[in-house]
């Protein structure tokens, strides 16, 4: 997958680490799409909950995606999703789907479908792509890759914040585990870690490592 046509930026992390905010705020800085892959995985969840298919069995999920329509579009200057026409919007932050996600994610049949699309998003903007493969997987030749971090109980306060409550260290298990794209720090990025900072810290410190790559903001 090329990406000399337009620029994407990497941010990988655990759940919670802050890599939403910040990747949806240093998009806005540089004027680049953010795309939330995230709410790929949790649309899909979404639909096989709909559905009432079984999370856990892969070729029950394959044929479900077989029979549906998955769209990746931009709104806004952000990502948007839809299947079979419907944005899932709020749903994807039920607890629900929130305890579900892993599980999808952890199929390789998910995997493939979506990270093909989110290939897509290289081939038509300048993005700001956050995830927890996107540097190692989806566009491992990018040289613009984040690793946002947290420690356990700052991310567990977080999600807390958010009105969710699901354990962060057993996400982190599951999702380093998993065998297709499991989490990993990708190799050339660079790793920060935003326990005690705030997400204009955080961006602060990404744009002064961009810099050398010619990635400025908007003048302001």
């Amino acid at each position: 997958m090329s990406i000399d046509k337009f620029r994407v930026i990497a941010v990988d992390g655990p759940a919670a680490s802050g890599k939403s905010s910040v990747s949806r705020a240093l998009a806005q800085k540089l004027g680049y799409v953010y795309v939330n892959t995230g709410a790929m995985y949790r649309a899909v969840t979404w639909l096989a909950l709909e559905k009432g298919v079984d999370l856990s069995d892969a070729a029950a999920v394959e044929r479900l995606l077989e029979d549906s329509r998955l769209e990746a579009g931009i709104e806004e200057g952000q990502s948007c999703f839809r299947v079979d026409g419907v944005d899932p919007a709020e749903a994807l932050v039920s607890p629900e789907v929130n305890s579900g996600v892993s599980k999808i994610a952890t199929l390789s049949c998910v995997r493939t479908r979506l990270v093909e699309m989110q290939r897509q998003y290289g081939l038509r903007c300048d993005s700001v792509m956050e995830g927890r493969d996107i540097g190692s997987v989806v566009f491992p030749e990018t040289p613009a890759k984040f690793y946002v971090d947290a420690s356990v109980e700052v991310r567990a306060a977080r999600r807390l914040g958010q009105g969710l409550n699901d354990p962060v260290a057993l996400r982190d298990a599951m999702d380093s585990a998993r065998k297709s794209s499991p989490l990993t720090v990708p190799a050339g990025a660079w790793v920060i870690d935003s326990s005690d900072m705030n997400v204009a810290e955080v961006v602060t410190e990404m744009l002064r490592l961009l810099q050398p790559l010619g990635i400025l903001p908007l003048s302001e």
